[in-house]
């Protein structure tokens, strides 16, 4: 038996479970593809994109790479943008982190890891940044990395919102909302940071809100004891309650 051959034969189980379903599904999705989504995630395989927000094949437009680093450098990164958005004409595009990132986790560690430093010098920039936060969580290592795995996205969706390609969709009035999330490992649940822009005007105001609950996520910890018991997902539940 070829190594590969367990997947082919899934393959094929796979799609004959949808063709049942659905007899015209694969000439359908062979003709065009019309998705109204665009998601930057990480390439984690424990991250599986379609599957998370329950769609199929040619309903979200899928980028990844290590870590969800949107860098204004990275042609394959922007080629998908151009094309999602031009192209495409998605209406919303969502970057997308998990909690647990080993590329986030690496680009704080002291250990060289080689070629892949580089790449993650971008997240490093993002922990130098927001270091003087970060502290809040020195004392708890899982903590520490889910607030930068959080910082991270909100960097990088702010990052899709100042290329070229989206303010250009916004100069000339196409509808484009630029998200952030981060999806847990340990449930499958995303959790929504609430930054949501859907204009140049509202990046700067969308960044500063979704720093800022971080912030009185740092001011809630300090006056609770508990609060390092509780899951990222709960605090911020706590904190959109509070800020409406």
């Amino acid at each position: 038996m070829k190594p590969l051959t367990p997947l082919l034969e899934s393959n094929r189980e796979w799609a004959a479970k949808v063709s049942e379903k659905n007899p015209e599904f694969f000439e359908t999705l062979a003709k065009q593809q019309a998705p109204e989504y665009l998601w930057i995630g990480c390439s984690d395989s424990r991250v599986p994109a379609n599957e998370i927000v329950g769609m199929l094949p040619g309903e979200l437009f899928v980028h990844r790479n290590v870590a969800n680093v949107v860098v204004h450098t990275d042609m394959n990164c922007l080629s998908v943008v151009q094309y999602a958005v031009q192209v495409l004409k998605v209406k919303h595009i969502m970057v997308v982190g998990h909690y647990g990132c080993g590329g986030v986790q690496a680009s704080i560690d002291p250990t060289p890891h080689g070629m892949i430093d580089n790449w993650l010098r971008n997240i490093r920039n993002v922990y130098n940044k927001h270091k003087d936060l970060l502290s809040a969580w020195s004392d708890s290592e899982k903590e520490h990395l889910d607030r930068l795995c959080e910082l991270n996205v909100i960097e990088q969706a702010r990052n899709i919102c100042e290329t070229t390609i989206v303010q250009e969709a916004w100069a000339g009035g196409q509808e484009l909302t630029v998200h952030g999330w981060v999806y847990g490992l340990s449930d499958g649940l995303i959790n929504d940071l609430e930054f949501n822009a859907a204009n140049q005007g509202e990046v700067e105001d969308q960044y500063k809100i979704a720093i800022r609950k971080i912030e009185v996520m740092r001011d809630m910890m300090r006056g609770e004891e508990e609060t390092d018991a509780q899951s990222a997902r709960s605090l911020w539940d706590r904190l959109n309650k509070l800020f409406g």
